[in-house]
């Protein structure tokens, strides 16, 4: 059984996902301000984080901020629609995912397990580690033990920054999209996606690249999308 922390201030929202959580037989624990939710991590194996934004004393960023120090763990974020700015923050500091609340239950528990399916994918060890290096210049992914370099150096990427950028150093010289990258990630359609593909590109451009405003790796092709050039 895999288990979801639900930190948010509002009782009654984090009681409403934990049911619905336990309903898709998830065990849920439950956390109501972000220094909670720390000790909760610090203690006990989490599998991914329902993390609310606004809470009061230490808020969902600083909370996530404090989790990316040491976990890749999954984290959900939960804001109001008119937090947008936040959203986006939250994207570029760490966090896989976002909704908007008022949100379905039925939403939430499709982006839990997507999360869930993509982190759990990224911790299975491939057959045969020499057909699971790929290389692009002095950028080097080992996909066996899901390790990015650069010129020797380790890089640590979140999952998703790691699968998008594989997915463009797997396919070097290949335009694509917004819409490709997100619905390859993510597993659906690609609706309002701009903002968030373009967060977790900045950000990884800002892990590989010498000078992010100049990207010797990660290219825009603009008006285009994204691509990895091929580089002996």
């Amino acid at each position: 059984m895999q288990t979801i922390l639900v930190c948010d201030d509002d009782r009654e929202i984090v009681e409403a996902i934990s049911i619905y959580l336990e309903g898709e037989g998830f065990a849920a624990i439950k956390a109501y301000d972000g220094l909670e939710a720390l000790q909760i991590i610090d203690a006990q194996q989490v599998d991914l984080i329902i993390l609310d934004v606004m809470m009061p004393g230490l808020d969902g960023i600083r909370t996530t901020l404090k989790i990316r120090e040491k976990s890749n763990i999954p984290i959900i974020i939960l804001s109001a629609k008119s937090e947008d700015n936040d959203k986006i923050l939250g994207l570029n500091i760490g966090a896989d995912d976002y909704i908007s609340k008022p949100f379905s239950p039925l939403e939430l528990m499709a982006r839990v397990k997507s999360q869930l399916r993509r982190y759990n994918k990224l911790g299975k060890i491939g057959q045969s580690a020499s057909q699971n290096i790929y290389k692009c210049g002095g950028l080097s992914i080992n996909d066996d033990n899901k390790e990015v370099y650069v010129d020797d150096e380790l890089v640590k990427l979140t999952p998703i920054e790691y699968n998008i950028l594989l997915l463009l150093v797997k396919n070097p010289g290949k335009v694509f999209s917004i819409n490709d990258i997100y619905e390859n990630i993510w597993n659906e359609e690609a609706i309002g996606a701009d903002n968030t593909v373009a967060v977790h590109i900045r950000h990884i451009r800002e892990k590989i690249e010498i000078n992010p405003k100049e990207p010797r790796y990660l290219k825009v092709v603009w008006g285009v999308g994204y691509k990895v050039d091929k580089q002996d």
